[in-house]
């Protein structure tokens, strides 16, 4: 009896494994890479809760600002290392996501409406979403023929 527990127990956790099994697409980056697409999203993440915070005290100058500040100003600091090894696809809806976030600084400058810009907001954290259902990093082994120094990087914001 004890050997047909083991034996079934064996078969559902191979089974729940094998369903669990991540398929989103691997972005093989560097570790230098791979930090400055984190240190990024972070970035983004933070913005995103002083947005919020700014909706929250309905100060529709801090939302703006702190947009403006996600926009595609953020998005052309350092990206060229990374436009050759990142997909067009990837690329495409980061771009967008700062496009977005310009978008949401014009409209909380000019229409004044907490609703619009968390309208406005959802639509964007979707993209983020769609991002992290499809895609995730793999540090590469780089070689130190290619003379990169990760001391020499510093993050954006």
């Amino acid at each position: 009896m004890k050997k047909i527990l083991v034996i079934a127990l064996v078969f559902i956790t191979a089974t729940a494994t094998a369903a669990e099994i991540d398929k989103r697409q691997i972005l093989p980056l560097s570790e230098l890479q791979r930090n400055h697409v984190l240190t990024e999203m972070r970035a983004l993440l933070a913005g995103t809760q002083n947005i919020l915070d700014a909706l929250y005290k309905e100060d529709m100058a801090a939302v703006a600002d702190h947009a403006r500040s996600l926009g595609m100003g953020m998005a052309h600091k350092g990206e060229d290392h990374l436009k050759a090894v990142l997909p067009k696809e990837f690329m495409q809806l980061g771009m967008s996501v700062h496009k977005a976030f310009d978008q949401i600084a014009v409209d909380a400058e000019s229409l004044k409406d907490p609703k619009h810009t968390l309208q406005q907001l959802s639509e964007s954290l979707k993209k983020c979403g769609a991002c992290h259902d499809n895609y995730q990093i793999r540090i590469t082994e780089q070689p130190a023929a290619l003379g990169m120094n990760p001391s020499l990087h510093h993050p954006h914001h």
